[in-house]
């Protein structure tokens, strides 16, 4: 099981995980009803690297994002659930609008996002290119989204 862990502690285990030889994948995202396609993104994203961490956007910036009713879950109880699953090593929830900030604080060596982007479309990619990383697509079709899941359970 993943540890969920402040923005600063994070730094001080990557730092350790790299210095011990490991390599560092970073999958950033809202995670706000788990579904299927999240999964199959965290295990694409897990492949990439030694260990996995993943960002998980606060509940204001998930309102920003997604709009009215979002998130359905607050950011602990989401951060908790994916850190639970195996492929998972290390969880930080983040406030700011991307992952920049993150992403310049722990310089992962792969920064993985889903089907919906191409590597040239991540918000990111500059950043990372900068400091020597690569940008990793990773999943499957973007056939699952969480709005769709909540429409149909709405709709019953």
């Amino acid at each position: 099981m993943g540890r969920v862990l402040l923005r600063d502690a994070l730094v001080d285990i990557v730092r350790t995980e790299r210095a011990e030889g490991r390599t560092i994948a970073l999958a950033n995202g809202c995670f706000d009803l788990l579904h299927v396609g999240h999964v199959r993104y965290l295990a694409g994203a897990a492949a990439e690297a030694d260990r996995l961490v993943v960002a998980i956007n606060d509940d204001r910036s998930v309102a920003t994002l997604k709009g009215p009713g979002r998130p359905v879950m607050p950011s602990a109880e989401r951060a908790e659930l994916v850190a639970a699953l195996g492929m998972v090593d290390y969880v930080v929830v983040f406030s700011e609008p991307t992952a920049t900030e993150l992403l310049q604080a722990l310089r992962p060596d792969v920064h993985c996002k889903g089907t919906d982007y191409t590597p040239e479309t991540v918000p990111e990619q500059g950043i990372v290119r900068m400091y020597g990383g690569r940008t990793a697509i990773v999943g499957d079709p973007k056939d699952h989204a969480t709005r769709d899941l909540l429409a149909r359970i709405t709709e019953r």
